[in-house]
């Protein structure tokens, strides 16, 4: 019996690693030992960078890294290296903008092509094995780059120079800062608008991304000037994307993207952070319109998030859920034929469901027309119209067929669930949670969130080393790796925490942010210039271009790292009064401040940042622990602002100055302490008069909005 051999990827702790140590490849990961052979050998490496969750790098390791042919020019001509995108961002962000300025194009699989000190000269995401689609041949890319790197060696080094140059250039923002202007919203704004598709909703054409922070600054937006220019956009895209393809209708949670303009056919990836961000949405939507119709789809996205992607029994969330199962899927787990369909359901079911969600003999997936998305094409009215049935039955019917389709599903072949816990987007999802468990009421997401921060807290946080970017790899056997923690783990930790004691008035939570708040200044900040790079210093023995130092400011999908920093530095001066937080708050702002209107959209949690720092802080604190206190905080909740914080205290704690300084110096001088269950509006570290009737707290706060 012969046995397979693995290559070196067998050690890897990276499930997208893992998935390739089958291939004939001799892949190896990143590290020392990989460009010490590089150099050894006088051989041009080869970087492969793509994810577990990525279609295309699964087509791309179907045709290409598992073909006998391919792997045996690479073996023989190529040092051969895998990175995992989610693993090292740091490493993708650098090689996509090397990647970017060799042919205008970016994405996964991304494939550079790399001196023997790491320096990109050549590069492209997808290639096909053989000329195909106007694209060349992998093989014979293979050949003619190993040919150019021996023959051509001066010509490569100027390309990798020049890229290098390109690389250093990207969002490295060195040009000079400039004053704050509270304008840059409304550009920001402006461009949301611009861009907004009346017919469909979203951003621009296909392929069509929901860009979540634009959506929250929009909503924001209309909150303070019921613009209803400004409520369609958000309206019409919230709810095109709910009942479109987009959106998982069965089992709820976004897919990663759509590839039409109507979100009809998704990719099918579903990320934590897409569902974490579009759950805010959804959350802040409904505070803004007080529409039914978002509080149930932010339910439906945290019931997805429960089943699928959470670590019930320590705490955590879970990074993806593949868009396949199997090499030759596309989507085939979350699409049906009409066969499929009529076969669990009962005939009336059928005629229903196949009516709501457009189920035909024709769908809409290429490799196999029979296929079709769930979408919502027709109302449960017309429905109940056409079929001359009452709307309360076709509801019931609906509901049943929900119910068996998913449970019929669930008997698939089930695409693969990354397990890796990563500290960015796990704090993204906390606070995502916190945010609809308080406006929801929802005991149990609250639970879940804060054991998952705990869990943060305990087992990626090191006094001395800080925050690791991983808590734990999907596969339990593998080795665990020591990877620093990143500028957008220190942020979004930051916020998190935050969240966390203004869920709670747990002190503990708030001290803790404030640690990460300080290490992240004392890592990331650059004091020369202001705003933050996105790694710490690498010192003179960075391998490749890890060298060189970014300032991300644009959404890319995630919030930019730069924009949450400020936002935490402004977050940790309203409640201490440090000068410091503010200050480099600003530097950090003024540093995008003179372009920040020409990136639009991609700059929306600039925008946001750019709130916070333009307009007086407001924190409403509800003092007592009686149900007319209850009262008080879900009403001081339920309206959506930025600048507004909510903390509920006992009394007990006001009285032991349990509290971040700046409250400490502020709330036991207000004229609490003979009266019942009170709320204090603070604003610029002075309370008003305290408020006991929530009429009047609700009439306080909106007529601060405007």
């Amino acid at each position: 019996m012969s046995t397979q051999t693995l290559n070196s990827l067998s050690r890897a702790s990276s499930a997208y690693l893992r998935s390739a140590m089958h291939q004939p490849i001799q892949w190896r990961e990143w590290g020392e030992e990989a460009f010490a052979l590089a150099k050894r050998e006088n051989k041009p490496m080869l970087l492969d960078i793509g994810a577990v969750w990525c279609h295309w790098c699964h087509v791309m390791d179907r045709e290409s890294y598992d073909n006998p042919e391919v792997a045996q020019i690479i073996n023989q001509r190529f040092i051969p290296i895998k990175v995992d995108r989610d693993e090292r961002p740091d490493i993708d962000s650098r090689y996509q903008a090397a990647v970017s300025a060799l042919t205008g194009q970016g994405g996964w699989p991304l494939t550079a092509f790399l001196t023997p000190d790491g320096k990109p000269f050549y590069g492209g995401t997808y290639f096909p094995p053989d000329d195909h689609w106007g694209r060349p041949g992998f093989k014979r890319v293979l050949v003619a780059i190993a040919n150019a790197f021996q023959q051509k060696r001066e010509e490569v080094a100027e390309q990798a120079g020049m890229v290098e140059s390109a690389i250093s250039q990207a969002e490295s923002l060195t040009g000079p800062s400039a004053k704050f202007n509270p304008g840059v919203v409304d550009a920001i704004v402006k461009s949301g608008l611009d861009m907004f598709d009346r017919d469909h909703g979203g951003f621009g054409q296909a392929p069509k991304f929901p860009h979540p922070a634009a959506l929250d600054l929009l909503i924001e937006q209309y909150s303070r000037s019921r613009d209803d220019r400004l409520r369609s956009v958000f309206v019409t895209t919230l709810e095109k994307m709910a009942k479109g393809g987009v959106y998982d209708q069965l089992a709820g949670g976004f897919h990663r993207y759509s590839v039409d303009e109507r979100w009809v056919v998704p990719h099918f990836e579903k990320m934590s952070y897409d569902n974490s961000e579009l759950l805010k949405n959804y959350v802040h939507a409904y505070q803004a319109t007080g529409s039914q119709f978002f509080a149930d789809v932010a339910r439906d996205i945290v019931r997805w998030v429960d089943e699928w992607l959470s670590d019930q029994g320590k705490g955590g969330f879970y990074a993806s859920e593949d868009a396949d199962y199997s090499m030759e899927d596309d989507g085939d787990y979350f699409t049906w034929t009409l066969g499929e369909t009529q076969a669990v359901l009962t005939d009336e079911e059928a005629k229903v469901a196949s009516l709501h969600y457009d189920i035909n003999e024709v769908g809409e997936m290429h490799h196999n027309p029979a296929k079709n998305v769930l979408y919502v094409r027709a109302s449960i009215e017309e429905i109940a119209k056409r079929l001359d049935l009452k709307a309360g039955k076709v509801r019931e019917l609906l509901e049943t067929a929900k119910k068996k389709m998913y449970t019929a599903r669930l008997r698939r072949p089930t695409p693969y669930v990354d397990k890796t816990v990563y500290v960015a987007w796990n704090a993204l999802a906390i606070s995502a949670y916190l945010q609809a468990a308080r406006v929801l009421d929802l005991v149990e997401a609250r639970r879940f969130a804060l054991r998952s921060l705990d869990r943060i807290l305990a087992e990626a946080w090191h006094p001395e080393r800080g925050l690791q970017h991983v808590v734990a790899y999907s596969d339990p056997q593998a080795e665990h790796r020591d990877i620093p923690g990143l500028l957008d783990d220190y942020a979004f930790t930051a916020v998190a925490c935050l969240d966390a004691y203004e869920t709670t008035a747990d002190i503990s939570y708030f001290h803790f942010g404030r640690r990460v708040v300080d290490l992240m200044v004392d890592r990331f900040f650059d004091p020369i210039a202001g705003g933050f790079f996105d790694t710490a210093p690498a010192g003179g023995d960075a391998l490749g271009v890890l060298g060189a130092r970014r300032k991300p400011f644009q959404d890319s999908p995630t919030p930019a790292g730069n924009s949450v920093a400020a936002i935490a530095l402004l977050r940790m001066h309203a409640y201490t009064r440090d000068q410091s937080y503010w200050k480099k708050a600003e530097q950090t702002i003024e540093v995008l401040a003179a372009v920040a209107g020409q990136y639009g959209i991609f700059a929306a949690t600039y925008g946001i940042a750019a709130l916070l720092f333009s307009q007086p802080h407001t924190q409403v604190v509800v003092i007592g622990d009686d149900e007319k206190a209850q009262r008080l905080t879900a009403a001081a909740a339920a309206s959506f602002s930025f600048n507004k914080a909510v903390i509920q205290l006992t009394k007990n704690e006001v009285a032991a100055q349990n509290l971040p300084p700046a409250l400490a110096q502020t709330i036991p001088n207000a004229p609490i302490k003979n009266a019942g269950s009170v709320a204090l509006i603070c604003t610029g570290f002075a309370c008003q008069a305290p408020v006991s009737e929530v009429t009047h707290l609700q009439e306080i706060l909106y007529a601060g909005r405007e």
